[in-house]
């Protein structure tokens, strides 16, 4: 005799999320971002270093799913000494400046990773090594534009430009899409992104860049609207980036790191992609 249960096997809630520990993490991973922007920049960077450190291991994990084992010390470590001494060097007057300690830093880290898997053999060298490569190119290398930014004059209110932005874009994007959306983007990489979901994203990233031009960083309105776009376009192509990661090795979060949300990296996909064109456009237009 069988019987039926309540709930199917293997169900899980809607959206396999636990709303209730969600708004949580969200409510204190915002209060820690307020909280620094505003009144502690060195604990920002913290904060970011440590994320990104965090983000290795977890991309440490999701690539030894498919036989590719980084090196996971020498870049945690790397990723963070990258991130804050980029932030210590652009803040002091020193003999060199940050864009030569992030080369030293990052080649340095290259090395250390290279090193690190000689005693291994040489079978597997060349696949281990391009995890060690790939993760040092998506993290530190995509990270050190954040300190960048924050050790501006006006590090504060651009890093606060380009959150808007990546968060409107977010926003903008998913609210056109449940309302309008009906063409498929990208359907064999993110089903669930459609044009119409896009052209929201881009749209609401574009009044928000406007509106930080005028009121954050004292430039026109039209070079807020070119931000606002082309951090659109880059955080879009971050998350694909992250979706196409998560579906070759077959996970559906990189993590469960934070309760609700999933992984570090679930949540740094669109802006870690997007941090050096808002470091490049902010640096020639604003």
């Amino acid at each position: 005799m069988t019987t039926t249960p309540s709930q199917p096997v293997g169900r899980t809630p809607r959206a396999g999320r636990d709303l209730p520990a969600a708004i949580i993490t969200g409510v204190v991973l915002i209060v820690v971002v307020v909280g620094t922007v505003g009144w502690w920049h060195w604990g920002f960077v913290i904060f970011v270093a440590l994320a990104l450190a965090a983000g290795a291991v977890e991309l440490h994990r999701a690539m030894a799913r498919i036989g590719m084992h980084s090196a996971l010390v020498p870049l945690i470590a790397g990723t963070a000494i990258n991130v804050l001494g980029v932030y210590a060097v652009a803040r002091l007057d020193l003999a060199f400046d940050a864009s030569t300690f992030l080369i030293a830093c990052l080649g340095l880290t290259t090395a250390g990773c290279l090193l690190w898997r000689l005693p291994g053999g040489s079978e597997g060298f060349v696949r281990d090594a391009a995890a060690s490569l790939f993760t040092i190119a998506y993290l530190p290398l995509m990270g050190c534009f954040i300190p960048l930014m924050m050790a501006d004059s006006l590090g504060s209110r651009r890093i606060i430009s380009w959150l808007l932005c990546v968060i409107a874009s977010d926003t903008g994007g998913y609210a056109i899409g449940v309302i309008f959306g009906r063409h498929p983007m990208a359907p064999r990489i993110s089903p669930k992104k459609s044009w119409e979901g896009t052209a929201g994203s881009v749209g609401t990233a574009m009044l928000v860049g406007a509106g930080c031009a005028v009121w954050l960083l004292g430039a026109p309105f039209w070079e807020g609207i070119v931000l606002g776009a082309v951090l659109s376009v880059a955080g879009t192509c971050g998350d694909l980036v992250e979706s196409m990661i998560k579906r070759d090795v077959g996970i559906k979060d990189m993590s469960n790191f934070l309760p609700g949300h999933g992984g570090v990296m679930d949540r740094l996909d669109s802006m870690l992609l997007s941090a050096p064109f808002a470091w490049v456009v902010m640096s020639l237009c604003l």
